[in-house]
């Protein structure tokens, strides 16, 4: 990895490198910090084709936004560099008791920073359903707001995953008149067995076998979604799939900082516990984006992530602030030398 300064010492270092990261780490450099920022190389959106809900970037590919991040944060001097964080966690702190941290990467480099700003992102897991996970991204989605637009007017199925589903199902009946509900075991009570039937929307109880594709079934529609197949042998067709997904903030590397931790309602997923603008109980330890808030998109994580960097560089200015105001009492008033 290529570093910027001579000992691999940042005013920050910023783990994660989507919006988030990006921004944070845009904001700091803009401010004149020294800040690196570690980029794994894969982000949540990979398989999107574009980026929606984000103001005078609508439709802009997932990669083109980050590269366009990439070199805007190295415009300002920062350092952005793929690698994987394998250990971070708290140093000795300054002689003034200012935090210090070290940051060690897979292929040995190890930074040293006085803050950090986590932006990891997380992990979507998919119910365990043969044939599901290879449309992920494309026939297989799970925000309307990120992909609902696209799949207007298509047939749509839910494949249901407990409660947060129902709600789920009601938000994608927006988009189309033909939604079918696969129950795939959980319970719907009659109240929303009303409510669905009072929207047009089908309950499907069958248990789900597999999802099916044009390609699978000779087809030549490139392997797009034909249809849900049924444990009674039935084929539901459908052409997208919704999918409320259990949402796991990425956590590698970072045990050693012992961030604090919250389960989401339902089983859905686990992210890290933060307070206002991403502060965290360990001191200069920010979080920003998915890794603390599953349902922020790509622009409410950026703009997570420019909060985060604006009160990172504030702390860090009160802190040089009271080293030099330190530095200046231990002075010779006379002479002013120590």
């Amino acid at each position: 990895m290529a570093v910027r300064t001579a000992d691999n010492a940042y005013d920050a270092v910023v783990i994660g490198g989507g919006a988030a990261g990006l921004n944070g780490a845009l904001m700091l450099a803009r401010s004149r910090r020294s800040v690196a920022v570690i980029d794994s190389g894969t982000p949540r959106n990979a398989p999107a084709d574009g980026v929606h809900g984000l103001l005078g970037q609508e439709g802009v590919p997932p990669a083109e936004l980050l590269r366009r991040g990439r070199e805007e944060v190295r415009g300002y001097g920062g350092t952005v560099a793929t690698g994987e964080v394998t250990d971070a966690v708290p140093a000795d702190p300054s002689a003034e008791g200012d935090p210090r941290f070290t940051v060690t990467l897979a292929d040995g480099t190890v930074l040293r920073a006085r803050r950090l700003l986590v932006a990891t992102g997380l992990r979507d897991v998919l119910p365990d359903v043969p044939g599901l996970a290879r449309h992920w991204g494309h026939g297989v989605v799970h925000c309307p707001y990120c992909h609902g637009w696209e799949v207007r007017d298509e047939p749509i199925g839910v494949l249901a995953v407990g409660p947060a589903s129902v709600h789920h199902a009601l938000l994608f009946r927006q988009l189309t008149d033909d939604l079918v509900y696969f129950t795939r075991g959980t319970e719907l009570d009659q109240e929303t067995r009303a409510r669905f039937d009072a929207r047009g929307i089908r309950v499907e109880e069958t248990p789900v076998a597999s999802v099916e594709s044009a390609e699978s079934t000779g087809g030549g529609d490139g392997g797009a979604i034909e249809g849900v197949r049924l444990t009674d042998g039935r084929t539901v067709p459908r052409r997208v799939l919704a999918v409320a997904t259990t949402m796991l903030a990425r956590t590698d590397g970072l045990d050693g900082l012992k961030l604090p931790m919250e389960d989401l309602p339902g089983g859905m997923g686990r992210h890290f516990a933060t307070g206002p603008a991403g502060a965290t109980s360990v001191r200069g330890v920010w979080v920003a984006g998915n890794a603390t808030d599953p349902a922020a998109q790509v622009g409410a994580s950026a703009a997570a992530g420019a909060l985060a960097g604006a009160r990172i560089n504030a702390d860090l200015v009160t802190a040089d602030t009271d080293a030099a105001l330190a530095a200046a009492l231990v002075l010779d008033p006379r002479t002013g030398r120590g």
